[in-house]
């Protein structure tokens, strides 16, 4: 328990077990109230080993789905065992678990809080057409949800039990479907949107792609992904108030 509520941390993981043991052990320091579960994004490494080894719980699945299928279920763990709270962080140490504390603060006034990196936290920059691809997510979404967003593709995110319901039964695990597309059907349901300026670490496995063709490929990507989640349909039955486009 976390100030009263009962917190589920989510860490998805595909093929991350060169760094997935020292991930989790900062977040059971910084967090040694909250409750972990490794979802196994169907990784042909050691993954779910060295999570087992860490005493967290592992949920598997047979084949990769990428981080909106391995989100996908963890909210539906979450549901089922009644947590108040779900918080995502990935598995590779970009997200810092000392900044939960401010994004379970911001739940007391939204139902969904995402960790910006373009906030006024740290020195993260990004540059050429990926920039130019942010400034428009950013801009389309801060209008749909009445506030200020400026870092639509973060994965490091906490919301409420009531998104936790939403997102069990409807979650997107298309292309930029676990960040975008997700804040856009919450906000198109009536789901109450906020974020917290957080400063994001480099990668402790793995190596980020910054050419200029796949840069360009993201911009394009980043706008059809916009564009579908702006015409596709949410589920009828959310419990908030629907608002369009």
């Amino acid at each position: 328990m976390i100030d009263g509520r009962r917190v589920l941390v989510i860490v998805p993981a595909w093929n991350e077990d060169a760094g997935l043991a020292t991930t989790l052990s900062e977040i059971g320091k910084e967090l040694p109230d909250a409750d972990i579960l490794v979802v196994d994004d169907g990784s042909t490494d050691r993954t779910a080993k060295v999570a087992a080894a860490e005493g967290v719980n592992v949920a598997r699945l047979p084949y990769n789905l990428g981080v909106g299928g391995a989100m996908r279920l963890g909210y539906r763990y979450a549901l089922e065992y009644g947590y108040d709270v779900a918080i995502q962080i990935d598995a590779d140490g970009q997200h810092d678990p000392s900044y939960v504390p401010a994004l379970l603060r911001e739940l007391d006034n939204a139902d969904l809080v995402v960790g910006a990196r373009f906030g006024g936290e740290g020195e993260y920059q990004a540059r050429g057409p990926r920039r130019w691809a942010m400034r428009l997510l950013s801009g389309v979404l801060s209008r749909l949800a009445g506030t200020r967003l400026t870092d639509a593709t973060s994965g490091f995110r906490a919301c409420n039990r009531d998104l936790i319901e939403f997102f069990a039964g409807w979650y997107p695990v298309e292309y930029l479907g676990d960040t975008v597309e997700s804040t856009v059907g919450a906000i198109r349901c009536g789901y109450t949107v906020r974020q917290v300026p957080v400063a994001m670490r480099p990668r402790t496995t793995g190596k980020p792609s910054h050419s200029p063709l796949r840069a360009m490929v993201y911009l394009a990507r980043a706008g059809l992904v916009l564009l579908l989640a702006l015409i596709r349909r949410v589920p009828s039955q959310a419990p908030h108030t629907m608002v369009t486009a």
